[in-house]
C-alpha cells in the first residue's frame, strides 16, 4: 500500500511516524515546502512543492500510484486537495473543502453552529462595517476578536493584555476589517483544552484529552504562537477537568459532523479538532479546526495502539463503528524549541544539533536541511516529547531531552511541570467556586 504525506512540519512527521509504525508495512511518501530532515527519512520518495498546488499534488499521486493519502496543515484542504485527490479514486483523511470551512472561514462556523443548535457557542456576531461593530464590542465589554479567515492560530486577540480596553478592541477589529469580516464574540473565561477525533462522516474515534500552550514565554506570557507545546494525562481526562466536561465536548463534537453532513451534503472524513474552554457553565467552543493540531498530533498520535493504516481505511470507508482505535493509557509532555526571538523577531538559518534525547521522541517541524545539517527557517524548530506513567516523569523526560538540543533556541521550561499544572487545577476551582 502506497500513502502520501501532505504537509512538512511537526505534526507530519508525528503522522508519517505512526504510519511507518504499521503493521501493514506501507510505503510512504511525501509533499512538503521544505525538506523535513524527520519525514524524508521515512519515504520512499518526496516532491518539494507548495502543499497548495494542487495540480502538482495530484500528478504526484498518480504516477506513484498512492492508495491513501493524509492531509496534515489547513491550507491544502481550503484548497480543495481533499477533493481533487478523492475525485480521482484516492482515500483522503482530510475533509473536502465544503465542509473543512468550519476551520478557515469562522464567520461561517459560528453561523453553523448558530442554525444547528449546537452547544458550546458563545454569545458572537459577524461584521463588515464599523459602526455596527464598534456598538457591539462596547455592548459586550470582554470581547474576543477574531479575523473570519485562516490565521494559524496568531490573528486572535482577547481583551486583557492583548487588548487592554475597549477601543484598544475596536482598533484592532478596525484593522482586521481590510481584511475581510471579522467575529467579535465573548471572551470566555476557563481553561482551555483540545479535543480532536477521527471522523468517518458519521462516527468519531476520539483521542486524549490535551492542553495546548500558546503564550511564547513561561507563566502564560508574551505574545501567542503557533503552540510552544502541550501535555496530555493517564487516560483521556486533564487535571483540571471533569469526566462530564469532556463527555460534553464529546456529544459537540458528534453533533458537528452530524450538522455538518446536514448542512452540505458531504461527509466530514478526516480529523476533526475541537478546541474549548471549560467555563463555570460546561465546555465551549473557542474554534474547530479540520485536521490534527501542531503540537496536540505529538502528544496523541504516539499513543495510538491500532495500527495508524486500518485507522485511516476505515475513516475513508466509513467503518470507524468497526474498530476499537484505542491510545495507551499514559501521559505525555512536548515541548518546542523554536528560534530565539520567535515569534516576533526569530533568528533564522542557525545551525541544530542534537545530541542525546534518551527515549524521549523527536519530531522535526520548521526547519530544513543541507548537507547533512539541519538549519532553523524562522518558525518553530524541533519538538521533543516525553512518554511515561505520569505527567511528572514524562515533563522530565522531555526537559532532559530538550537540554541536549543545541541552536540558537527557546523554550518554555514550565509545560507540563506541577506548578503550572497545580495553577490550572487553582484556577479551575475557583471558577467553579471550590476555592
Amino acid at each position: 500500500m502506497n500513502v502520501l504525506v501532505v504537509g512538512g512540519g511537526g505534526r507530519e512527521h508525528a503522522i508519517a511516524a505512526a504510519i511507518a509504525q504499521s503493521r501493514k508495512d506501507p510505503v510512504i511518501f511525501a509533499v512538503m515546502a521544505k525538506k523535513n530532515p524527520g519525514i524524508s527519512r521515512l519515504c520512499q520518495d518526496f516532491l518539494l512543492e507548495k502543499e497548495t498546488d494542487v495540480k502538482k499534488i495530484v500528478d504526484y499521486a498518480t504516477d506513484n500510484n498512492i492508495d491513501l493519502a493524509f492531509i496534515g496543515p489547513e491550507a491544502p484542504l481550503a484548497a480543495g486537495l481533499a477533493d481533487a485527490l478523492e475525485d480521482i479514486g484516492i482515500g483522503v483523511v482530510g475533509p473536502r473543502k465544503a465542509v473543512a470551512q468550519i476551520e478557515f472561514d469562522k464567520a461561517w462556523a459560528r453561523s453553523f453552529m448558530r442554525k444547528h443548535g449546537i452547544e458550546g457557542c458563545p454569545v458572537f456576531e459577524v461584521f463588515t462595517e464599523k459602526a455596527p461593530m464598534f456598538d457591539f464590542i462596547a455592548k459586550l465589554g470582554n470581547v474576543a476578536i477574531k479575523p473570519a479567515g485562516l490565521t494559524g492560530g496568531k490573528g486572535v486577540k482577547v481583551m486583557g493584555d492583548q487588548l487592554p480596553s475597549v477601543k484598544d478592541a475596536q482598533e484592532y477589529a478596525a484593522q482586521l476589517l481590510g481584511s475581510g469580516s471579522v467575529v467579535v464574540e465573548e471572551n470566555l473565561v476557563g481553561e482551555e483544552f483540545t479535543l480532536q477525533a477521527f471522523v468517518d462522516g458519521e462516527h468519531l474515534a476520539f483521542s486524549p484529552t490535551v492542553q495546548d500552550h500558546k503564550r511564547a514565554f513561561e507563566n502564560d506570557l508574551g505574545p501567542n504562537t503557533g503552540g510552544m507545546g502541550a501535555y496530555t494525562d493517564v487516560g483521556e481526562i486533564l487535571p483540571f477537568l471533569r469526566a462530564e466536561d469532556v463527555q460534553q465536548a464529546k456529544s459537540i463534537m458528534q453533533h458537528t459532523a452530524k450538522a455538518l453532513y446536514a448542512e452540505t451534503g458531504v461527509k466530514y472524513k478526516g480529523v476533526l479538532y475541537g478546541q474549548f474552554m471549560v467555563t463555570k457553565n460546561g465546555p465551549k467552543v473557542i474554534e474547530f479546526n479540520a485536521r490534527f493540531g501542531d503540537p496536540e498530533a505529538m502528544n496523541v498520535l504516539p499513543l495510538l495502539e491500532t495500527d495508524i493504516v486500518d485507522v485511516m481505511s476505515a475513516v475513508v470507508g466509513g467503518t470507524l463503528d468497526k474498530l476499537a482505535v484505542k491510545f495507551s493509557k499514559k501521559a505525555t509532555v512536548c515541548k518546542y524549541a523554536v528560534p530565539a526571538g520567535y515569534p516576533d523577531n526569530p533568528s533564522k538559518d542557525k545551525e541544530i544539533s542534537v545530541g542525546d534525547i534518551g527515549d524521549a521522541l523527536v519530531f522535526y517541524a520548521s526547519v530544513y536541511e543541507e548537507k547533512n545539517k539541519i538549519y532553523t527557517t524562522g518558525s518553530r524548530a524541533i519538538a521533543v516529547v516525553g512518554i511515561a506513567d505520569s505527567i511528572a516523569k514524562a515533563e522530565k523526560k522531555a526537559q532532559e531531552a530538550l537540554d541536549n538540543i543545541i541552536g540558537d533556541l527557546h523554550s518554555r521550561r514550565d509545560i507540563g511541570t506541577t506548578s503550572l499544572i497545580q495553577k490550572r487545577i487553582d484556577h479551575m476551582n475557583k471558577i467553579r467556586g471550590r476555592s
